[in-house]
């Protein structure tokens, strides 16, 4: 590893501006007090799954809900902490790379020197190997100094992405016990945070005094529930990559004769797609739970880009913009079963020369029909999460092949009438991710190191740090935290008839909701991308003036304050405590029971197993 980590740099005049930048703190976080209502215990949002996971945490699943207070909040029951110890914190990042990260840090770091500024930050080298290897550095105002509101991880790198087997946990705790830390940050997304719950739930039951907390950070933006509104980082990713692909948009405007097939982060969801085709208007975009959704095959999107193409050249038009995600490859269904098909025989110990001639007879078929690029692709390694290597596997260069063939065949068939097609293709994987944050993102990522403090200083386990009412300005913010086990379900599957086979309890990627308002504006401009060329240029990152407070659309567009809906929800039920009580009339009474009753018979229907609606899961 480098010994170079947290080494104060020369930055250029616009690094040092960003440098200078303080975020605003909510009115609940500010002061020296720590203010924390706790709510009733929480359960899981697919109940199915409620055994499973209560039984996998038996020290940390049902904890209540936490919302911290602002001074002048009159909450009879909350909980008000004026003593402040020396703790001793450590963090890590863990996953990939999200602008903003190092915002959580500075958060974190300024929060415990408000309240005792004898407490100490220590920051793992390295990541998770950082961790497991005890290989650390104490945070200090000179660390940070050059780091604050800037991009990328670098301040400490990152190396392996879990905290999974036995001997990595083991080793996660040796090293807390080693630093007699109070306290465990761990900054990712989805994978990293349900690596944090098991953690805290081992800690709890080793009777280990590190609390675990979990901090909501990763590009693809798949980190999303009732009680995460969106991600760090997510904001930056998107508005960096609208303005690579608007300036294409440009490009493809000014010359007239080409097509540009974009692929965009998004293994398992698509909000960077949808997200970036709201900001930028590019003629088309393939959603992967569109292609889910539909059971589209490969020749079923070919077909649809095609018929796109041969529209426009009838309004006189030979270029155009197409959006993929890099995961649409494991939603076509054909490929995903061929994948599946080479990783087993891959597990099985084949050579990669010899898994082509082993291929079962209708995915060797398949297999022979694909390009030579995209079989030596298909046969990568898989991740340690067993997907395949997305970032490698080229989608977009084979769609703009198939479409190329097609177009060629409705040329000599006379039905395609327009000029040549012309494809040039893109990978937007690594573009943006190292960028500066967005305002957006740098206020976000310092308010959710603050709210690690105050997690920590509740005595809080296995929660993440949590803020809803987001699209709103930062002192309307509500901060809280949530236990991460709440935000757990549990995949089933069956491998052969009447057999059901559980997975285990983790949070899994949230895909885009083809019910939502986000995807539901894009259906009703999506005839206007396709043909009129609507195309909107957000221009670079703004740090100050107009656009700098721009938020996404996708976190616009929804009604998404899960916290406030429950807190009102509260308030409503104990009205109702104060108004029926013993002696009030009896019509009173009978108003209350009948609406009651009714309230509790479509609760009953909407929590039972077989009710089919939209789950943020």
């Amino acid at each position: 590893m480098s010994s170079n980590y947290g080494i104060q740099r020369d930055i250029p005049d616009l690094q040092k501006k960003r440098a200078l930048y303080q975020p605003e703190l909510p009115p609940c976080l500010q002061g020296t007090d720590v203010r924390v209502e706790f709510g009733d215990g929480t359960t899981t949002a697919d109940l199915t799954g409620h055994h499973v996971i209560s039984h996998s945490f038996p020290c940390t699943y049902g904890q209540p809900l936490a919302h911290f207070l602002r001074p002048t909040a009159k909450v009879a029951d909350a909980q008000i902490i004026t003593e402040h110890p020396t703790i001793r914190v450590g963090f890590v990042f863990s996953g990939r790379q999200s602008p903003g990260g190092h915002n959580v840090v500075w958060g974190l770091y300024n929060a415990l020197r408000i309240h005792n500024p004898n407490s100490s930050l220590f920051g793992f080298i390295g990541g998770t190997e950082g961790l497991f290897a005890q290989k650390f550095l104490k945070i200090t105002e000179e660390v940070l100094s050059t780091y604050k509101n800037q991009g990328g991880y670098d301040m400490l790198g990152r190396t392996q992405d879990q905290i999974r087997t036995t001997e990595q946990v083991n080793a996660a705790m040796a090293s807390c016990q080693t630093l007699k830390l109070n306290g465990l940050v761990i900054v990712g997304g989805v994978t990293s945070n349900t690596d944090a719950a098991q953690l805290a739930e081992t800690f709890a039951s080793a009777k280990c005094p590190t609390k675990v907390v979990g901090v909501p950070v990763t590009l693809n933006g798949d980190l999303k529930n009732q009680f995460v509104e969106t991600n760090v980082g997510f904001d930056t990713i998107c508005k960096v990559n609208s303005q690579l692909i608007s300036n294409i948009c440009t490009d493809a405007l000014s010359a007239e004769k080409y097509y540009y097939f974009v692929r965009l982060m998004g293994r398992k969801a698509s909000h960077v797609a949808l997200e970036c085709t709201l900001q930028s208007h590019p003629n088309m975009v393939i959603l992967g739970e569109e292609v889910s959704s539909a059971k589209l095959t490969l020749f079923d999107i070919t077909t649809q880009i095609c018929d796109a193409v041969q529209e426009r050249a009838e309004h006189g038009k030979s270029h155009g913009v197409v959006l993929i995600p890099e995961g649409l490859v494991e939603t076509v269904p054909e490929l995903y079963a061929l994948l599946q098909e080479i990783h087993g025989l891959q597990k099985n110990g084949v050579p990669t020369d010899n898994i082509s001639k082993q291929l079962s007879p209708w995915a060797s078929a398949l297999f022979k029909f694909l390009p030579p690029f995209f079989r030596r692709q298909l046969l990568l390694l898989p991740e340690s999460d067993e997907s395949a290597q997305l970032s490698q596997i080229e989608m977009e260069k084979l769609l703009a092949q198939l479409v190329e063939t097609e177009i060629n065949k409705r040329l000599k068939a006379g039905i395609y009438k327009g000029k040549k097609f012309n494809a040039i293709c893109h990978f937007f994987g690594y573009q943006a991710r190292g960028s500066l944050p967005s305002k957006f993102d740098s206020d976000y990522a310092y308010v959710l190191g603050h709210i690690c403090y105050h997690i920590l200083a509740a005595g809080l386990n296995g929660y993440m740090a949590t803020i809803t009412n987001l699209k709103n300005p930062v002192n309307k913010w509500k901060c809280g935290a949530a236990p991460i086990t709440a935000m757990m379900t549990v995949k089933q599957w069956s491998y052969g008839p009447r057999t059901n086979s559980i997975g285990k309890p983790a949070i899994h990627p949230a895909t885009v909701d083809l019910r939502g308002k986000a995807y539901e504006l894009l259906r009703q401009n999506a005839a206007n991308y396709l043909i009129d060329d609507d195309y909107r240029n957000p221009g670079p990152l703004q740090f100050e003036g107009p656009g700098s407070d721009a938020k996404a659309f996708t976190l616009c567009v929804e009604d998404q304050d899960y916290m406030g809906r429950i807190k009102k929800l509260q308030s409503y039920l104990d009205k109702v405590k104060t108004i029926v009580k013993p002696g009030c009339s009896q019509d009173v009474l009978v108003a209350a029971l009948s609406s009651m009753s009714s309230v509790i018979d479509v609760l009953s229907v909407m929590t039972a197993p077989s009710y089919s609606g939209q789950s943020y899961l």
